[in-house]
């Protein structure tokens, strides 16, 4: 039985109030379950699926994790056509029982239960597949549980339309390549010449064997000087044909690297024009692998594959040309089998184009496990997850293992058989010609010449059988990329934006209203921010507050009313110019891999090492940075793992100082430093925020206590508003939280 979770069923039956002896009925078995965790309107509850061989049953859960009813909510009865789909997205799973006339119930799961979902679906495709005498559970797909032909397969529900996309995907580079028109003609025609002259050695036999080798066999007397004409010839035009397949390559591959280059800079530029959603539903180690081993695949194809493959189908027309025009019957036999072979061309290209899918995604997974742990490396040996890592690693590797197996099972059986169809055309040319050669119809030489063709022919049409694997491989990748190309930035510039030279940092929040998804996050937010005015935002995690910064950025779009900075709504400003007025220091700092002082220097590259002290110095991280071995030139490692919390802040700090903002934003920037660091950090700031509009974040109300203003947001609303000591005294909302601050700080004196 595949289970749904890693507990047996006695132990979920005991879990969740079930019984055992009275449910499931007499001789029905459960198949598997599942314990979604999300109820329709999006809020966290228990429940069970559960199913049989029969019938599928939910229970619904109430507070605590109680069951609301010993009985079952609902029950359906399992038809032949109904099976379980997943989908996912802005991280909620929902699971969908579909039947012959469509969905008939759904549940929703945060993304921590996909993987149960999807096993749990994956029982229902195994449960039909018994039924019908099967004689086991068939391999599910992972991500909707339909039943598939075989391990790695590609699934037939996910994407039936996927393989005409991807090959629409391979025609869509043309618009990359257009720009290189000439060089590609010029290509072509080197791979036309070079065509043509590796055909002239197998045309030059037949007077070699019928004028000269035949006749001197026959006792005949034979010229030297003609003997040393044909092989002159034979050397020349193979010395020709390689010249000119040398510069052919080299052109073909000149074009096809730019090409190449420039999809991968494209790719590159428009995620960076893409919205903090988009990389919010995407995994790191995914995109990674998109642009750079889906780019670098596409790159290989162009430059090996596809000058292989036009050369092989020049020779194929050319060849065909030439028999025909030597001897048409002889011809007939030798193409005979070629029908055949298209046929089986087709039918394995069908099987490879999703299995090559499957695989980019498997190996899309695989590179996104390195890309959590390898730099999450200390968090996993802190908690002793190194074990639980190699299996999570293990079972991606082991998707990208079923992909490849099922690719090579096919690839086993096609490759061979082309060997097959290629000595049944030889045999055939050879029946054929020494039937023509007993009659008298044609010579030794003709039928020499066809051989050395046909070898040519059979050579070339088994070439091309290799390049439909990288063919379908690089048309899988070339969606992919052209996957994140057609993706539109959620925050777009204005048609004619507005450009605001001499910003005064005025910010007024009109009846905004924010949604993630489904869920509410602001709801009828106002608030006016006055130039060079210092507002904090307070109040328990959660309640909208990173979420207003995030809108004031314009990292998102509000979902309802509007925000102005000076008077103009933000949409209507050039994000660019507009961000150039922004400093911001996160909650977690981030610094690239390089020296302090690129760090420091990031929003202003042009900046002099004068001003990146100085921005160090009001930052309090000068001190600290010139006792390093090399100053403002050490290398901070990658993600800035060779410095303590408290110096990555300060130099996140300086980072933000040096672009000069009229808006400063501090979204928790003195969570993750000690309270003499803080004290540091505070002591400079209340200098620097003098003539900015300020907006900070703090769950340490000592760190806004000197705000002209404190803002308390609670559950996407402004609660409260005032100065530290309007709120304390009005006694509501900020000063219970105070309290309680203070309470627990009295403790840890103690």
């Amino acid at each position: 039985m595949t289970n749904g979770t890693s507990e047996t069923w006695e132990r979920v039956a005991r879990k969740h109030h079930v019984g055992i002896d009275r449910w499931p009925g007499p001789g029905e078995a459960v198949l598997g379950w599942f314990e979604p965790d999300l109820d329709r309107e999006m809020h966290f509850r228990s429940g069970l699926l559960v199913l049989t061989g029969q019938r599928l049953v939910d229970w619904t859960m109430g507070p605590g994790d109680a069951l609301r009813t010993a009985e079952p909510e609902r029950t359906w009865e399992i038809g032949p056509a109904d099976r379980l789909a997943i989908s996912e997205e802005a991280g909620i799973v929902t699971l969908r029982l579909i039947g012959a006339e469509g969905s008939r119930a759904e549940w929703r799961s945060t993304a921590a239960r996909k993987a149960a979902a999807a096993a749990f679906a994956g029982q229902l495709g195994g449960r039909l597949d018994a039924d019908h005498g099967g004689g086991g559970s068939a391999p599910a797909c992972p991500g909707c549980g339909a039943e598939l032909s075989g391990a790695g397969a590609p699934c037939p529900v996910c994407a039936p339309k996927e393989p005409a996309a991807r090959n629409r995907s391979l025609l869509r580079l043309w618009q990359f390549a257009r720009r290189r028109i000439r060089m590609i003609a010029f290509g072509f025609v080197l791979t036309l010449a070079s065509t043509a002259a590796g055909l002239v050695p197998p045309y030059l036999t037949m007077p070699l064997v019928d004028e000269v080798l035949v006749p001197y066999q026959q006792g005949q007397a034979v010229q030297l000087q003609k003997l040393l004409w044909y092989l002159s010839a034979l050397g020349g035009a193979a010395l020709l044909a390689w010249g000119l397949a040398w510069t052919r390559t080299w052109v073909l591959s000149w074009v096809s690297e730019r090409i190449s280059s420039d999809l991968r800079q494209q790719t590159y530029a428009h995620l960076q024009r893409l919205g903090l959603e988009f990389f919010g539903s995407k995994r790191t180690g995914d995109l990674i692998a998109r642009v750079g081993t889906d780019t670098d695949r596409i790159c290989y194809f162009l430059s090996v594959h596809l000058i292989d493959f036009a050369s092989d189908i020049l020779m194929i027309v050319l060849t065909a040309v030439i028999l025909v025009s030597i001897d048409p019957l002889l011809a007939l036999a030798t193409l005979g089998p070629l029908p055949l072979i298209v046929w089986l061309v087709q039918r394995v290209r069908e099987s490879l184009r999703g299995g090559f899918a499957v695989g980019s995604r498997a190996w899309g997974e695989l590179t996104s496990v390195l890309a959590d742990t390898i730099p999450g490396i200390r968090v996993v040996k802190a908690f002793a997850q190194e074990s639980r890592e190699v299996e999570r690693f293990q079972a991606a590797n082991e998707q990208v293992l079923q992909a490849n197996d099922y690719v090579n099972r096919t690839w086993s059986f096609f490759g061979p058989m082309v060997v097959l169809m290629t000595e049944l055309g030889l045999l055939v040319v050879w029946s054929a010609g020494a039937g023509g050669v007993f009659s008298g119809r044609i010579t030794v030489g003709v039928l020499t010449a066809f051989l050395a063709y046909i070898a040519r022919f059979y050579t070339r049409l088994e070439s091309m059988s290799r390049v439909l694997a990288a063919f379908q491989r690089a048309a899988a990748s070339t969606h992919r990329v052209f996957e994140i190309l057609d993706h539109k930035p959620g925050v777009v510039d204005p048609p004619d934006p507005v450009y605001l030279p001499d910003l005064r940092g005025e910010v007024e929040l009109q009846n905004v209203f924010f949604s993630y998804g489904e869920r509410e996050v602001l709801s009828g937010v106002s608030l006016h921010i006055r130039p060079g005015e210092m507002v904090g935002l307070v109040g328990a995690s959660g309640g909208g507050k990173t979420t207003l910064i995030n809108l004031i950025c314009r990292f998102y779009d509000v979902s309802g009313g509007a925000i102005l900075v000076d008077g103009v709504d933000l949409r209507k400003l050039s994000l660019e110019d507009y961000r150039s007025h922004v400093g911001l220091v996160l909650q977690e700092p981030f610094l690239f891999y390089g020296t302090i002082a690129e760090n420091i220097a990031y929003g202003r590259p042009e900046a002099d090492r004068a001003e990146i002290i100085a921005a160090a110095e009001a930052a309090r991280a000068h001190e600290f940075i010139v006792r390093l071995p090399d100053g403002y030139d050490s290398l901070v490692g990658e993600r800035g793992q060779s410095l303590s919390g408290g110096e990555r802040q300060r130099i996140s700090i300086a980072r933000a100082l040096l672009v000069d903002p009229r808006i400063l934003i501090l979204d928790e920037a003195t969570s993750s430093v000690d309270t003499d660091t803080e004290r540091e950090i505070q002591f400079a700031l209340e200098n620097l925020i003098r003539g900015r509009t300020s907006i900070a974040i703090a769950h340490r109300l000592s760190t806004v206590r000197r705000a002209d203003r404190l803002v308390v947001i609670e559950r996407g609303r402004i609660v409260e508003e005032g100065s530290h000591a309007a709120l304390l005294k009005a006694g509501g909302y900020y000063a219970r939280l105070h309290a309680a601050q203070l309470e627990l700080a009295q403790r840890q004196a103690i």
